[in-house]
This record gives C-alpha cells, structure tokens and sequence, in this order.
C-alpha cells in the first residue's frame, strides 16, 4: 500500500485509503513516534474469537465490583495519544491525526475505562462491516484496559460483529483466547466480515 505526503497540518492517510487498506487486510503503522509509515499485513494473523473470549477468575471478580465506569467515544483523541505515551511508539502524530479523521466519519472508536471521572484505560480500534479492528491499549490502573476489552467483545457480540482482529499475538492476547492462522485465512474471514453492514454505535 501506499502512504500519502503529509502538506501542512493535513493527515497523512485520508479515510477512503484507511477503509480501502483495512478491507484488504493492511494496517498502517509509523516506524516510531516521527517516522515514516508503513502498512502492514501480517502472516500469520491474530484474533481473538469473540464466542471462545476467555475472562479468568480474578477478572470476573473485578468486573462484579463495579469500580469503573465504561464508556464508548467520548474520549478517542485522549486515549489514542495515552497509548502512544511509550519510551517506543508507532503512534506518530500523522497516525493521530489520521485516526483523528476516521473517528469523524464514524468508522474509528474508543472504548474508556473511567474511575471518578478520570480517565484511567481503554483502547481503540477500527469498525468496518462485521469486523473489528483493535489497535492499541493503555492502562493506568489495574485491569482498566482488560475491563475495556471485556466490554468491547460484549457489544461487539450484540451487534452481531463476526471478527475480531488483533493483529499480532502477545502473552497478554493470548489469556484471552487469541490465536493465530494464516493469512489466506484471515483475508477470507474478512472478506466475509467487512460485506456485512453493521453500526457499531446507533
């Protein structure tokens, strides 16, 4: 895929090029907070089956507690640059505000983790079709992010989403019952995901 020259306070990557890159397996990342981007289509592909997502124990205990408060897109921006807040980042300012643009036209979202009304976790990803893109996750609380994620594979599974996408495998991943296939896999999962209409916020 291509990457469009950044011309003044313009994003790098307008929406069509993000949806068109999605819908054909490709994610963009910088290669570190001011560097150049890149997308990218893993092989082999991770995600999280939203009917096998496994919640341990102590988690479910967390979640009955009630401590934190969850809400959806009221704060992308703010979780998007804490994300980025890593000594090594591929959230540029272009990715921001690439995101920024997507969030606007309603295909990007946020879902936040809130304590007293701070912002204390969340993450954020893409919704195209039936299928979901998760992109990244801070927490500055214990469970704050996890209890995000909880909650984005419970809307997802009430809106009838079919595809969860995590792009790459981690240990953290993996406790929630991500794994791994090829991408001829992945690209036909996807396929069929992204042809279904869904609205991911009413």
């Amino acid at each position: 895929m291509g990457e469009k020259k950044r011309t003044g306070s313009s994003p790098v990557i307008d929406v069509d090029l993000l949806l068109a890159a999605y819908a054909a397996g490709y994610f963009p990342m910088a290669d570190s907070r001011y560097g150049p981007i890149h997308f990218h289509s893993p092989d082999p592909r991770a995600i999280i089956p939203l009917k096998g997502f496994k919640v341990s124990r102590s988690l479910r205990q967390t979640l009955r507690k009630k401590v934190l408060e969850v809400r959806f897109d009221t704060a992308f921006e703010r979780v998007m640059r804490a994300c980025g807040e890593r000594e090594e980042t591929w959230i540029s300012e272009d990715i921001i505000q690439s995101y920024l643009q997507l969030h606007r036209a309603g295909h990007a979202h946020s879902i936040e983790t809130w304590r007293e009304n701070k912002l204390v976790g969340g993450l954020y990803g893409v919704a195209l079709g039936a299928a979901f893109f998760g992109e990244s996750m801070f927490s500055r609380m214990r469970d704050a992010s996890k209890i995000a994620l909880v909650r984005l594979v419970e809307h997802l599974l009430e809106k009838k989403y079919e595809l969860l996408d995590t792009q790459f495998m981690t240990p953290h991943l993996s406790r929630f019952g991500a794994y791994e296939i090829p991408r001829d896999q992945y690209l036909v999962l996807l396929s069929k995901a992204v042809s279904k209409p869904r609205r991911f916020i009413e």
